[in-house]
């Protein structure tokens, strides 16, 4: 069971990396490409089926010039063939270096034969900050 935790703990890497490179490529490598995909953006209406998800990665790699996660708190848990990571991103953005965080899980499914993980719901939810 321990090896098929590193195995999602690295899709998972491979989600946040291809974030962090703006790569649409990497992107789509990582998600399930079926209805059952489903994503919502921080301030973000949910988004249902991969046309939809891919749109959104399409738009927000436009929008953003460059991102970068510092990612805490990441705990994966597997069952059977679904797994799923709750994860603090912390997210520095923008030309004048924006930070903000969110609160995220990201459920992945088992590829038919074993073949790997593929993202298919990813849910970030804005944190407030408590600096003072």
């Amino acid at each position: 069971m321990e090896d098929e935790a590193l195995a999602v703990a690295g899709a998972n890497a491979a989600f946040y990396a291809a974030f962090e490179a703006r790569d649409l490529d990497a992107m789509a490598d990582v998600w399930e490409h079926s209805t059952r995909a489903t994503c919502t953006h921080p301030g973000w209406p949910t988004l249902h089926g991969w046309v939809q998800v891919l749109g959104s990665w399409e738009a927000i790699f436009r929008n953003t010039p460059w991102i970068q996660f510092v990612l805490t708190d990441e705990v994966v848990e597997v069952e059977g063939d679904t797994a799923w990571v709750t994860i603090t991103e912390n997210i520095l953005q923008g030309e004048s270096v924006h930070a903000s965080s969110a609160a995220a899980v990201n459920v992945f499914v088992r590829r038919p034969g074993g073949d790997g993980w593929r993202l298919v719901v990813h849910h970030g939810s804005p944190v407030a900050s408590t600096a003072e």
